[in-house]
């Protein structure tokens, strides 16, 4: 048989996994085509391609989720093949099957294999068939509360409710005890439909202490199969992965070993073909039980290729044109160590609420030996409300883990994003703390030191505030005197004739403000975008960069906004939300609980909004009566649009 036509890939995604794809196929000489929505026709990955097709709609469920048009689209564009990317139909086995139907290539394996571990429930039968080891845990078809009350009581609290169908963090949900169940069920169920597209949901003992430790397996069309060594993905945050890295610290050669080739069987067992992953729970005594199989590719597919030197998306096109795999399971290599960070739009001061708006800001660090960053945005994007808010992923390779630790540190420390919260604080934190740098890891390690990786916000000093205000007053670009840049009337120094040079700021930072007067002898020093300060006799260079009116500093690791701050107007706009629940971001209303006149508890659930493929509950703050409803079932609303207005009791 003659090897399948690939000269036209189309990614049936978005962000940065569309523009990581598409590199790599561009470099083995094949025309990319983007597909995108209304919401992403100027983004990244739609500027990227060499042809972009237009899905309209905004929700993923109104483009990226229409298989239809996804068929159509690569029929337009002259498209062979079609790589799913991760998330949105990846693991759709009907996608797969309509892309085969169609006569197209699907960069991914048979649906046979997406029906048999697509589904986690489907998955965990076959594996207990195999003998592999199972968290306690239900995953029938049966999907009433009483049934998961039953199976709860049976398997013990504390209980972890997943999605069959999902990935990713989507519809799942812990559970303590019985009074949350029918909450928490009814909840992830929604994400699991809106995500997915199915609601069915299984669930499973909660170990505690567990690590995530999964196998990166890779399988062609002539029955090979191999394992490229492991990932250990134990750092996550309600479930959702944070950081990844490649090998699994403190893992034995014998261990890895067994892992890998229980991976490889299961994978055989399914007639498996290209890149998956099976991921298992390992727990302190190196006992392994089976998860879950992504039968796709994954986000931290990067730190593989980091210790390997190979790029799986290429032996993901070359497995698709029927060639075999180019090594063996002996010859696979594990070179150095890697590590990840996702970098998300979100707040991780505010419960980690999804973030939107516009990037004024965003400076990638410098590239270079084993520094490497897959992203999906630039400067100037709008970050909106209907995607996953993963922005991009930084990834540090070094000869030992210490090396990739200080590496990926530094990189950290380079990156610059300002006009919206993310978590690249955060990820600083992680990444400095002492427990990670002792390979110390499990899935509780964010629980455990949250209180010094969220630290509560300190005061910030008066040294800041001279550097912040020198750095604001010397940025500001020469207004007046264009046709005589030497006179003093060019200049933003407060120049006065006859009176000393002040220049008086009112600066606001991080909910802080502070009234500042600037005299004669400057403090600090801006070249360009770095102002140079002294403290003590010691001398230390703070990188500066303007944005309009608003200045970004970094300062003891931070980048902070300052920006001009109006007192008056901040009293009147407090004053404007008094007594009312505001959407602490941009989504769509999908529940509304209560209504006007109706008695409340204190942290009783009134609105569920949906932003970003999750659901967050607008509670109450205190006991009260309903005075006002500002939105109902199905309406998109704005960051600080109010929605219910609470009258005390």
């Amino acid at each position: 048989m003659s090897a399948p036509v690939l000269t036209t890939l189309l990614v049936a995604n978005r962000g940065e996994i569309a523009c990581r794809v598409m590199r790599t196929a561009k470099a083995l000489g094949l025309t990319t085509v983007a597909v995108h929505s209304a919401t992403d026709r100027e983004a990244r990955h739609s500027r990227e391609a060499d042809i972009r097709v237009d899905l309209g709609g905004s929700k993923a469920a109104d483009s990226y989720l229409q298989i239809d048009k996804l068929i159509a689209a690569a029929k337009a564009s002259g498209a062979q093949a079609i790589h799913p990317g991760y998330g949105f139909l990846s693991e759709n086995a009907g996608f797969a099957r309509a892309i085969e139907d169609a006569g197209l290539i699907f960069l991914g394996p048979p649906a046979s294999a997406i029906d048999a571990m697509g589904s986690k429930s489907a998955a965990k039968a076959l594996m207990e068939t195999a003998g592999v080891p199972l968290v306690p845990g239900y995953h029938g078809e049966a999907q009433d509360l009483d049934t998961f009350r039953d199976a709860c009581e049976r398997i013990g609290y504390p209980v972890l409710l997943k999605a069959t169908a999902g990935g990713g963090g989507k519809g799942m949900k812990v559970v303590e005890d019985v009074s949350q169940l029918a909450e928490a069920l009814a909840s992830a169920q929604r994400e699991a439909k809106s995500s997915f597209g199915d609601s069915r949901m299984l669930v499973e003992k909660y170990l505690l202490k567990p690590r995530h430790v999964e196998i990166q397996v890779f399988a062609d069309q002539h029955g090979n199969c191999l394992y490229l060594n492991e990932r250990d993905c134990s750092i996550q945050r309600r479930h959702q992965k944070v950081v990844e890295e490649a090998p699994a610290p403190g893992l034995s050669p014998e261990l890895r070993r067994a892992m890998g080739e229980a991976a490889v069987r299961s994978a055989q067992a399914i007639g498996y073909v290209g890149a998956g992953t099976v991921e298992f729970l390992l727990d302190s005594r190196g006992e392994f039980f089976f998860m879950e199989m992504n039968t796709r590719l994954q986000v931290e597919h990067p730190v593989t290729e980091a210790i390997t030197g190979l790029d799986l998306v290429a032996w993901q096109i070359r497995v698709a044109r029927g060639e075999t795999l180019p090594m063996t399971q002996a010859e696979v290599p594990l070179i150095g160590h890697a590590i990840e960070v996702r970098l998300y739009a979100e707040d991780p001061s505010n419960d980690f609420l999804p973030a939107t708006g516009r990037l004024e800001l965003y400076r990638e660090s410098a590239e270079g030996p084993g520094r490497r960053v897959d992203s999906g945005v630039e400067e100037g994007d709008e970050i909106s409300p209907f995607y996953d808010p993963m922005l991009g992923k930084l990834i540090a390779w070094g000869e030992d883990r210490e090396q990739a630790r200080l590496r990926l540190l530094s990189m950290l420390d380079e990156f610059a994003i300002g006009g919206l919260k993310t978590n690249i604080n955060f990820l600083r934190r992680i990444i400095g703390h002492p427990a990670f740098a002792a390979a110390e890891l499990d899935t509780g390690f964010i629980p455990r030191y949250q209180e010094q990786l969220l630290p509560e916000a300190s005061e910030l000093s008066d040294e800041f505030w001279q550097a912040a205000a020198q750095a604001f007053a010397q940025s500001q670009p020469s207004s007046t005197r264009a046709d005589d840049l030497s006179s003093p009337w060019a200049r933003n120094t407060g120049f006065r004739a006859g009176l000393p040079t002040e220049i008086t700021l009112h600066l606001s930072c991080e909910g802080q403000d502070r009234a500042l007067t600037l005299g004669d002898i400057r403090t600090a020093q801006l070249n360009g975008e770095q102002l140079l300060t002294e403290h003590d006799g010691v001398r230390r260079q703070h990188r500066a960069i303007r944005r309009d009116g608003v200045v970004y500093l970094q300062w003891e690791g931070e980048l902070r906004r300052i920006e001009p701050y109006d007192p008056i107007s901040a009293v009147e706009a407090s004053h404007s939300h008094q007594g009312g629940l505001t959407a602490p971001m941009n989504g769509s209303i999908v529940r509304v609980l209560v209504e006007a006149g109706q008695t409340v508890e204190a942290g009783a659930q009134l609105v569920v909004l949906e932003a970003m493929k999750m659901e967050h509950s607008i509670r109450a703050p205190h006991a009260g009566i309903i005075k006002a409803l500002y939105c109902q079932e199905g309406e998109m609303v704005s960051e600080g649009s109010a929605l219910v207005e609470l009258e005390e009791a």
